[in-house]
């Protein structure tokens, strides 16, 4: 008997890659937007970046 099976499903916005639903993750599944903390610093930092070289980043 496989439960598992039937967990929702998002894509990360970082790596797009897809990442299940987790019990840590009940009360804010709807803000989830990464699969991990490691996508979601470098989101955090790629942000940074782009804001301080605008130039760069449209290159």
């Amino acid at each position: 008997m496989h439960r598992k099976q039937h967990l929702p499903q998002k894509t990360c916005v970082q790596c797009e890659r897809p990442f299940f639903w987790r019990k840590k993750w009940a009360r804010c599944w709807n803000e989830v937007c990464y699969c991990s903390e490691r996508c979601r610093r470098s989101a955090k930092q790629s942000k940074r970046l782009a804001s301080k070289h605008p130039k760069e980043a449209q290159a």
